[in-house]
């Protein structure tokens, strides 16, 4: 097996899992440089000893260093955009951080980037998509055995940690991350969509800051151990030292109410600071019934008819980031592509669109009002179907 040559543009504390996963699975691979100013994800790659390579002095620079054989991107959400294109002129396969970009705009510019059949292989970093238990439901639905989908309730509950860990790092700010959903729902609106086969039609949405703000008046300084609160975690970059006085502009709680084309429903709750975490799937069809626990990495299915005890499945695979082996599996998945031709499970297309949802359903928030995503789609298709020229 070949060493992959790999120019790291961001090294983040994302990518760094991602590179040690990469290494934990088998990955031959020789990170020949960097280009970040700040390289918050070195000590991780240190731990799992991977050398960072030679640091240079911007993404341009690090590109005409090549060949490479995948260029990762791990940069903050708002530079995606522009790591992309640099990577995409330089001609060398692209592994980017979710979400693909971050705003609307963007995401026209760059399906009409991909509709030029000349931009190299792009993977994206939807790691859901390679989750056992995700797959499992896939398997599932495509299997029929839900029969049609009529409604779905979801949930994503973050531990208090968690929660401060966001408010205290570049995603609390729109101007860098996008929107609280944006870059940590993305995955599960991904997943929604393959699940219901259409795309969203009408969403409507509610949320606010509630918690991570400086006018809580019962905010304690410690767990009930003696550990102290919304410190366990290193910020990284671009770091406030506090959760409730920083310049936090997102979301720390929010639902949303989808309607699929295909007439299926959606309703999805979501929180940054709760004791009981929990990410959960209840996805009820005319056959049959399917609860997913994505914490606790367990599935439980049940046909509408069936008088007998549900089927069960258990993968017995935890950590401490709840993607329960899925950093592995899709570190598996992406040399599956390269040394054995093989499909990546998730497209840039399919990326694209999980993020104008979300892109949507934000916009109902703001505007507290329904939204009709119909000429987003038909902004987006008409961008699909023009190549540069």
């Amino acid at each position: 097996m070949k060493t992959y040559r790999i120019g790291v543009i961001g090294l983040g504390q994302r990518i760094a899992h991602v590179l040690a996963a990469m290494k934990e699975v088998g990955w031959p691979l020789d990170i020949a440089g960097f280009s970040d100013p700040a390289p918050v994800g070195a000590p991780i790659l240190a731990e799992h000893g991977i050398a960072t390579g030679k640091p240079y002095a911007d993404a341009r620079a690090l590109l005409k260093d090549g060949p490479f054989d995948l260029v990762m991107i791990g940069s903050p959400n708002h530079l995606h955009y522009e790591h992309l294109l640099a990577a995409f002129a330089a001609g060398f396969p692209i592994f980017a951080e979710k979400p693909i970009v971050r705003t609307q705009e963007e995401s026209f510019a760059l399906a009409r980037h991909l509709a030029n059949k000349k931009t190299p292989p792009l993977y994206i970093g939807l790691v859901m998509r390679s989750m056992p238990i995700v797959r499992a439901v896939i398997q599932y639905v495509d299997d029929g055995k839900l029969g049609e989908i009529v409604s779905m309730d979801a949930t994503e509950h973050l531990h208090p940690e968690h929660g401060g860990y966001l408010a205290r790092n570049w995603r609390r700010k729109q101007a860098w991350g996008g929107s609280y959903f944006l870059d940590k729902v993305c995955h599960d609106l991904d997943i929604f969509g393959r699940l219901m086969g259409s795309r969203a039609a009408r969403v409507a949405s509610f949320g606010s800051r509630k918690i991570f703000h400086p006018g809580r008046k019962d905010v304690r300084a410690a767990y009930d151990n003696g550990a102290a609160a919304y410190a366990l975690r290193d910020a990284g970059w671009g770091a406030a030292n506090d959760a409730f006085h920083s310049d936090m502009d997102v979301t720390d709680h929010q639902t949303a109410l989808v309607e699929y084309a295909g007439g299926a429903l959606l309703s999805f709750h979501s929180n940054t600071h709760v004791s009981l975490q929990e990410r959960r799937w209840y996805i009820a069809g005319t056959q049959g019934t399917l609860l997913a626990d994505l914490v606790r990495n367990k599935l439980m299915f049940r046909g509408s008819f069936a008088t007998g005890k549900p089927e069960r499945m258990e993968w017995n695979e935890r950590t401490d980031d709840n993607h329960n082996g899925a950093d592995q599996a899709m570190a598996r998945d992406l040399l599956a592509t390269f040394e054995k031709n093989a499909e990546f499970p998730v497209t840039p297309h399919d990326s694209l669109e999980a993020g104008l949802t979300v892109m949507a359903i934000d916009r109902a928030m703001e505007t507290k009002q329904v939204v009709d995503c119909a000429p987003m789609w038909a902004d987006y298709d008409r961008s699909r179907a023009s190549a540069l020229k």
